[in-house]
């Protein structure tokens, strides 16, 4: 190769690259639709949702922000192994870590965003590392009948964990228009559906899932942000009770709470995220914190929560005990008993 053609094809590089992100931020490979109220052909959104931050400010919070000390290892005292089912009106919710939980009602086994790795990350060397061992060993995890999966992110949708799930029993996935590509790019076999915003899913036994709106995002790489919908669900299993499951969220003005309780209540139980929440001024549009958390408890009008999201998986900038902290002392503020909305370490169980 002659140098002059040598300095082309280097030159060239950086345009080819350019011209490769910009045909990807153009186009959507995950889902293909009209678009609605929360869509707009190319990118999913709120109505309160304000612009997206930018990746300078991105890189501000999460890399230049002042971080409180987290452990290597923050071992939880409880561990649990769950009965096969739980049947008649009875509810069991364990925490299996971060946003991950085994539901128990109706006689079904339903697994909200299922983490067993080590790495909530694309690569497993490197990304946020478990400080905590899941609350349930995988092989104490009886048969799993369904999968709920909220979002994309990879502390949510781990693709690693749904794979053992298929192989060993093949559970109905449940989750928001378009990360069934994902999925399915990733674990073939899995017997996958996407659903939008409103929609409501048998899923059997007279249990069904219904699908309410969140204030989140999604991506999985740089090009597809918000290219995938994100969804809280609303579960209805009979005479056990009706559970409400965040995913993520942010708090905005609160409406997607109230729309909740008054389309799928009264809630016997809501599961919503108390962690990843600093720096304020860069997370307060994507997840709650403890106050807001407990707010959002008091719209949803439920008789008792469970605090999650928080004490596994190192997000963002506070200490790892402060999630369960700071929501003891926003209970008292608001005279909640702290039996109605307890923070859940791995492995423990709230029954009712």
């Amino acid at each position: 190769m002659t140098r002059r053609r040598l300095l082309a094809l280097l030159g060239a590089a950086p345009l080819a690259a350019a011209g490769w992100f910009g045909w990807a931020r153009g186009r959507n490979p995950y889902y293909d639709g009209p678009p609605s109220d929360h869509f707009d052909g190319l990118r999913f959104f709120h109505p309160e949702q304000p612009p997206d931050k930018s990746p300078i400010a991105a890189f501000r919070a999460l890399r230049l922000a002042e971080k409180a000390p987290w452990p290597e290892s923050w071992p939880s005292p409880f561990a649990d192994q769950p009965p096969a089912q739980v049947t008649g009106s009875g509810l069991r919710v364990v925490s299996i870590g971060h946003a991950t939980h085994l539901i128990q009602a109706a006689g079904l086994n339903i697994l909200t965003d299922p983490v067993w790795s080590e790495r909530c990350s694309p690569v497993s060397f490197a990304g946020p590392k478990r400080v905590c061992p899941p609350g349930v060993a995988f092989e104490d995890l009886p048969r799993t009948d369904v999968v709920l999966l909220s979002h994309n992110h990879y502390d949510h949708l781990d693709t690693a964990t749904l794979a053992r799930l298929v192989a060993r029993d093949d559970p109905r996935i449940v989750t928001a228009l378009g990360n069934d590509a994902i999925v399915r790019a990733a674990v073939p076999r899995a017997r996958v559906e996407a659903h939008d915003w409103g929609d409501r899913v048998e899923l059997g036994d007279g249990v069904t899932a219904s699908l309410v709106t969140a204030c989140h995002w999604s991506a999985r790489g740089v090009t597809d942000r918000r290219k995938a919908l994100w969804t809280a669900f609303a579960i209805d299993a009979g005479e056990a009770g009706r559970v409400y499951f965040a995913g993520d969220s942010g708090f905005f003005s609160g409406a997607h709470f109230r729309k909740a309780a008054a389309e799928h209540g009264p809630f016997r139980l809501a599961i919503l995220p108390i962690g990843a929440y600093e720096p304020r001024w860069f997370m307060k549009d994507q997840h709650l914190n403890p106050a807001e958390a407990v707010e959002a408890f008091s719209l949803l009008g439920a008789e008792h929560a469970i605090g999650c999201h928080w004490g596994v998986f190192r997000l963002t900038a506070e200490a790892i005990d402060a999630p369960a902290a700071e929501l003891a002392t926003a209970l008292r503020a608001r005279g909640v008993p702290p039996e109605r909305f307890r923070a859940l370490r791995p492995g423990e169980v709230w029954e009712g």
